[in-house]
């Protein structure tokens, strides 16, 4: 596992962020814009909801969605994840962020399109907008059944590669992208990284679900702007 603080980064991106590898604590995170800049974690519950932030919430408040926007500068926004899709969003110009919590429900549901419309209320330009979709589960990883294939629009049955009977390999980040690409957002990062594929630098869910170990670590995605 690489060493807490390790950062991956997308070219793509013009503001501070990061997708950091290994189990992160806010404090062994913080360095990313520098001082003691808050971050904001949400309680993510696989949803299509998304909620603006003025402020750092206070910690004992739980509030449920799975995407977040803000323009307010000095304010860290961090998504959780273990195999679903990190995505974070920026529109340098009009000094709009957002990040979302896309596993395939959420997809499916429309975070990713909710997450876009909310950076847009706040002044974004969908067409302005950058994205980068963090480690996640590969197709080639993340095996699903008909059931799952089913609950896709007839449309989206691209995103899925014949497997063994009666089972599907599903295309999580091909899928984030595209719907990012549907909202308007033209220019989308897929990072490579596979998080079931990549044991040293990541932690899976489902790798660990298949082997028998903890499935409670994480992996911290973050993004800011800087305070003015």
């Amino acid at each position: 596992m690489d060493s807490p603080g390790a950062l991956i980064a997308s070219p793509v991106m013009d503001v501070p962020h990061g997708f950091l590898t290994g189990p992160q604590s806010d404090e062994e995170a913080y360095g990313l814009v520098g001082g003691d800049v808050p971050s904001v974690f949400l309680d993510q519950i696989h949803s299509a909801r998304v909620v603006s932030v003025r402020e750092p919430f206070d910690e004992n408040v739980s509030l449920q969605a799975d995407g977040m926007v803000t323009d307010r500068g000095g304010v860290k926004l961090a998504i959780v994840t273990a195999d679903c899709a990190p995505v974070l969003l920026a529109d340098k110009g009009a000094g709009v962020i957002g990040a979302a919590h896309a596993g395939w429900r959420g997809a499916v549901g429309g975070v990713v399109e909710n997450t876009v419309e909310a950076m847009v209320a706040l002044g974004a330009r969908a067409h302005h907008i950058v994205a980068a979709i963090g480690p996640c589960i590969h197709q080639k990883s993340y095996e699903v059944d008909d059931a799952m294939r089913a609950a896709f629009a007839l449309g989206d049955r691209d995103f899925f590669a014949p497997g063994r009977p009666g089972h599907w390999q599903f295309d999580l980040p091909g899928y984030v992208s595209a719907r990012l690409q549907c909202s308007g957002v033209d220019a989308v990062d897929v990072l490579p990284h596979d998080t079931y594929a990549e044991p040293d630098r990541f932690h899976s869910y489902r790798r660990a679900t298949h082997s028998g170990t903890s499935t409670k670590g994480r992996q911290v995605s973050l993004i800011a702007l800087r305070a003015s």
